[in-house]
């Protein structure tokens, strides 16, 4: 590897994993991984557009390393993420003879992630993790922190574990291997670090417009090493979401996931559900009174300059609040939103008054 990265999450209790980033990581999984795997079973869950360009090698790669290797591949999107896969994944796990001892890998983006990490978590009451994230939004956001999750009928992630990886391996050079698109999503969970918890980052990302939008990779890797540093000391500070601190990641997302639900998850992927959402949740702040007109408008601009979009086209207001009324995040009857306060600080709060809520939402749909 070539300029690796090691950044430590250590957790109270004494739970401690490294997150490894760095060109080439990809070609040293067997090193990498070797004092965990060392004659142990192992499943490496993926999904069909991952298999294809990294399932072979990385499979090639553990078997003389590992007791014994096994490759699953689901399809690809966020369709997969539902408790018959999850199902369907503990009888491979079985088949491949994995026990207590045993590890799974999550080789690919946030679905295989989550639901890998479900597996994991649950499977023989939970056993080792590793996660591999080959997407930006898994890079910066996803694979770390312990988060793992499948979704039902009536939303997303309604069913899930806080489950801690051993060890994430992140190679920003998988990044050559996506479509603009996929880039693009993963760009919206940059910023959200950046508007809620760290100003200096999001100026970062101002300045560096031409260079993400020409896919440059030392400045991806720079971007996602200070985002996996943020994320780590979030979750560090507030692992299971209980003081309010890890809150902040979900800037956006109540927004983002009515508006994934109401369309049924085939119109936006996440992170552009994300991106509109943020606007969404600036304009319930500023309308609060707690964000001013210039930072709305910086955060807007940065996402029109990345190519993200602003507003959605296809879904009415009431379309999209009637989704949120089986958001994981309602207390007591209540909407729970992260609002930024000003750029770099935020302020979570309970909304009950809908057509507040609508206004904020109107001004996004085309």
């Amino acid at each position: 590897m070539q300029g690796d990265e090691k950044i430590e999450v250590s957790l109270p209790g004494g739970n401690h994993y490294r997150i490894i980033l760095g060109s080439g990581v990809l070609d040293e999984i067997p090193s990498l991984t070797a004092s965990m795997l060392d004659r142990k079973n192992v499943l490496i869950i993926t999904d069909d557009n991952v298999n294809a360009l990294y399932g072979e090698k990385a499979l090639k790669s553990l078997q003389p390393l590992a007791a014994n290797t096994s490759l699953i591949s689901i399809k690809p999107g966020e369709a997969s993420k539902t408790l018959a896969t999850v199902e369907m994944l503990y009888h491979e796990a079985l088949k491949s003879n994995l026990d207590r001892s045993s590890a799974i890998i999550a080789l690919g983006g946030g679905v295989v992630g989550d639901i890998a990490g479900f597996v994991a978590a649950t499977f023989m009451r939970g056993i080792d993790l590793i996660q591999i994230p080959t997407t930006l939004l898994a890079m910066v956001d996803s694979s770390v922190g312990g988060k793992t999750g499948v979704d039902l009928p009536e939303g997303k992630n309604l069913v899930g574990a806080f489950w801690q990886p051993r060890k994430v391996l992140i190679d920003p050079d998988a990044l050559k291997t996506l479509p603009d698109r996929e880039i693009r999503c993963g760009l919206a969970e940059t910023i959200k670090y950046g508007m809620v918890l760290d100003e200096v980052f999001f100026a970062f990302l101002e300045d560096k417009i031409s260079e993400l939008n020409s896919l440059d990779i030392l400045t991806y890797t720079e971007v996602i090493k200070r985002c996996c540093q943020i994320k780590a000391d979030v979750v560090c500070r507030d692992e299971k979401e209980k003081s309010g601190l890890r809150s902040a990641l979900n800037y956006g997302h109540t927004f983002a996931h009515a508006i994934e639900k109401a369309t049924g998850y085939d119109k936006l992927n996440h992170g552009e559900a994300v991106a509109v959402g943020m606007c969404m949740a600036a304009n319930l702040a500023v309308d609060d009174g707690r964000l001013d007109d210039a930072a709305e408008l910086r955060q807007e601009n940065l996402l029109r300059q990345l190519h993200l979009p602003c507003s959605v086209e296809f879904l009415t207001p009431e379309h999209i609040y009637d989704a949120m009324g089986k958001d994981k995040k309602i207390i007591e009857g209540k909407l729970r939103f992260v609002l930024p306060e000003t750029i770099g600080e935020f302020s979570l709060s309970e909304v009950s008054d809908k057509d507040m809520i609508l206004d904020a939402i109107r001004n996004c749909c085309d």
